[in-house]
């Protein structure tokens, strides 16, 4: 595809992939959602690829939807938002979720509605010193959509989840790790290089196990202890029959750096 919206490369094993409208602050329109999934999906059936860095261009991660791209006025017939929703962001949460392979996401800067949502889908995110992040849905009557109600509430519990949908404040990066809903701030300048470094480490290390433990810790949200220790069992069944156990082991009995393949 011949990315417009959006950059995408592949380097030591990391999918990078950049939001690059930042004239709108990485907001969404419909080309960039699907240049947006086909990249994410290249990054999910890649072997190649076992590490994904996502992150904005300009001063802006994402601002969440571009209203130009369904403008509406009063009087005028209403728009299917559902439509919008089941389309284009439910898909992209979907693939950023069950991707099997860790995917990191470096907040460059605001990241409002979808935008914040998008970044708490991925499973470690780094934001930069100036970064924030805002629940906006409620400033035009809507409410936190791609899984902003499923996230929001397991990362700050759920009298926080409430008053973020509902008073759509501005929360620092500072405060945002203080809360457990990222995992770290760097200063502004180090960001990219901080995130690449993860990222890069990450793809040399044992992608299978990483997607079985994002399986298993997803799962425990909805499994009772009984479910979860019957799911633990089976996925460290798969576990210990990949190469890398193998590979894991000998190292660490042979007193050598492991060298993982990913699988």
């Amino acid at each position: 595809m011949d990315y417009k919206n959006i950059r995408f490369s592949v380097e030591s094993g990391v999918g990078f992939i950049t939001l690059n409208r930042p004239e709108t602050l990485n907001s969404f329109t419909v080309d960039m959602h699907l240049e947006f999934r086909e990249a994410l999906t290249k990054c999910a059936e890649d072997e190649s690829i076992r590490c994904v860095l996502l992150t904005g261009e300009g001063r802006g991660f994402c601002a969440g939807q571009d209203l130009n791209d369904r403008a509406v006025s009063p009087g005028d017939a209403a728009p299917d938002l559902g439509e919008s929703v089941e389309k284009y962001y439910n898909p992209m949460i979907r693939l950023i979720t069950t991707m099997e392979k860790p995917v990191i996401c470096a907040v460059n800067g605001v990241a409002a509605g979808a935008g914040a949502n998008i970044a708490f889908a991925c499973d470690i995110v780094i934001a930069a010193r100036s970064a924030n992040f805002i629940e906006s849905f409620c400033k035009l009557g809507l409410i936190p959509d791609s899984g902003g109600t499923w996230s929001l509430p397991r990362l700050v519990g759920l009298p926080r989840a409430k008053a973020i949908a509902m008073l759509g404040p501005k929360i620092s990066a500072e405060q945002a790790q203080q809360w457990g809903m990222i995992w770290d701030v760097a200063d502004d300048d180090a960001l990219q290089e901080t995130a690449t470094k993860l990222a890069t480490q990450l793809a040399t290390q044992p992608t299978k196990g990483f997607a079985f433990t994002k399986q298993a810790l997803s799962a425990s949200a909805t499994n009772s202890l009984d479910q979860q220790l019957e799911l633990e069992k089976e996925l460290m069944r798969a576990a210990g029959q990949t190469e890398d156990y193998k590979e894991g082991v000998d190292a660490f009995m042979n007193k050598r750096k492991p060298s993982f393949v990913g699988r």
